[in-house]
């Protein structure tokens, strides 16, 4: 259920639509009572309001309600505009996966949520102004018109503060900090420091039986306490064969149960229930998330490298500070117990074995692509092994050492084939043997 919720609230925070609705809305509601209030305090207390708002007639509050409506939605189209460009930008400049970081910037969802909220707001204030005749006296909400000014500023204020913060998020190093970020709050909820080492997976001691999807997609998120209770019920172990940010296709087996009790079979209503139950406890959606899927930060990242190293952006220094980051991360999971997640019933007996990914599959995602197009300019090469030679610091018990000298061996045969000087041909080498010889 936990991880229902979390990928609710990541599909909410990555809309641009909720804050400025709930803004809009609450403007129309302020702007419907604010005056009402006004006109029973003039009943009561006439002239008391006077010295504290604005002070013009009916064909003046009219004028101002009238420019500041009609300025703000222009200034609400260009904000739109501009946000619609920088996610073009940051689709075609660094990868289309990073949408999601732009999309889910608070900043952007409270200028816009400001700027239509002030819109509305002085566009209903504007339907309460009366001119005097033979039924009802004129009447001016004058705080209403004042508060509307106000937010008319604060709308100005913001809107130079928005093209300040735009300038800023759109930077490269500024989507690979927040790429960074987020990568490492997955990482810290999905292997924690004090995560135990899972052991191994229970022995399959029956006839296994595949559960096909139900659904297509990526798989976003699982909820362990129904997957554990629909196992605990059925009498089963149940095995997810697909990781986060893995495709579900339907149709197609995408886990593994088989009963408890050596050499038994799940009767076929057991069985039919068994299917239902974990496939409601998978959820399946339309692109990748950071709830549950640690390598959508890796993915990122490495997509931001192959597109920086592409002869149609020719941008090698991103993909040495792109390798930097996912250095960062790798060593960040070395300490760490990463991999298949089991879940015990009370007598400490694997119910549920989740798949997730291990550092040696991290780490083949974060070298492939940097290696097979950034081996050409020695920089990139260079930060590659440079990489492996964190790795290898932060592998202090060695776990991982077979890996890290199997990539080592692939840049060396990758720097070989390249058309390197003599001097900076062995100089990557010297570095190659330096690791080979730390591990």
């Amino acid at each position: 259920m936990k991880g229902r919720v979390l990928i609710w609230v990541e599909a909410i925070r990555t809309q641009l639509w909720p804050l400025p609705t709930v803004a809009v809305v609450l403007a129309v509601v302020l702007g419907t009572a604010l005056p009402s209030f006004e006109a029973a305090a003039q009943d009561q207390n006439p002239g008391r309001l006077d010295v504290l708002a604005f002070s013009g007639g009916p064909d003046a509050a009219r004028a101002v309600l009238q420019s500041i409506s009609g300025s703000l939605i222009t200034v609400t189209s260009l904000t739109f505009s501009l946000t619609v460009v920088t996610l073009q930008l940051a689709s075609s400049q660094f990868s289309p996966r990073v949408l999601r970081t732009f999309a889910s910037d608070r900043f952007v969802h409270w200028t816009l949520a400001l700027f239509l909220a002030a819109f509305a707001f002085a566009l209903t204030v504007l339907l309460n102004v009366r001119d005097e005749s033979s039924s009802h006296a004129s009447f001016v909400p004058e705080v209403s018109v004042t508060a509307a000014f106000g937010l008319a500023i604060a709308s100005v204020i913001g809107l130079v503060l928005f093209l300040a913060h735009l300038t800023r998020e759109i930077r490269v190093e500024t989507v690979m900090r927040r790429v960074n970020a987020e990568t490492q709050e997955t990482i810290d909820r999905v292997f924690p420091v004090e995560r135990p080492d899972q052991g191994h997976e229970p022995a399959n001691v029956s006839p296994a039986v595949l559960i096909k999807s139900t659904d297509s997609g990526f798989l976003t998120s699982v909820d362990h306490d129904s997957l554990l209770e629909a196992a605990l019920e059925a009498g089963a172990v149940i095995r997810i064969d697909r990781q986060p940010g893995g495709s579900l296709i339907e149709g197609v087996p995408f886990a593994t149960a088989w009963s408890v009790t050596p050499g038994a079979t799940f009767a076929p209503a057991i069985r039919e229930k068994l299917s239902e139950e974990v496939n409601a406890a998978v959820t399946a959606g339309f692109e990748r998330t950071k709830v549950q899927d640690v390598g959508f930060g890796f993915r990122q990242l490495v997509d931001v490298a192959a597109r920086a190293l592409s002869p149609g952006v020719n941008d090698p220094t991103t993909a040495v500070h792109v390798i930097g980051h996912l250095s960062v991360l790798l060593c960040r999971l070395a300490g760490r117990n990463p991999g298949t997640r089991n879940l015990t019933d009370d007598n400490r007996r694997v119910r549920v074995v989740l798949a997730l990914p291990t550092l040696p599959d991290l780490l083949e995602l974060a070298m492939n692509q940097p290696r097979q197009y950034g081996t050409a300019d020695p920089l990139v090469a260079e930060r590659l092994l440079e990489l492996l030679q964190e790795l290898t610091w932060c592998d202090l018990n060695g776990r991982y050492r077979t890996q890290i000298l199997d990539h080592v061996g692939r840049m060396r045969a990758a720097i070989s084939a390249e058309d390197h000087p003599p001097e900076i041909r062995q100089r990557l080498m010297d570095l190659a043997s330096t690791i080979s010889a730390t591990t």
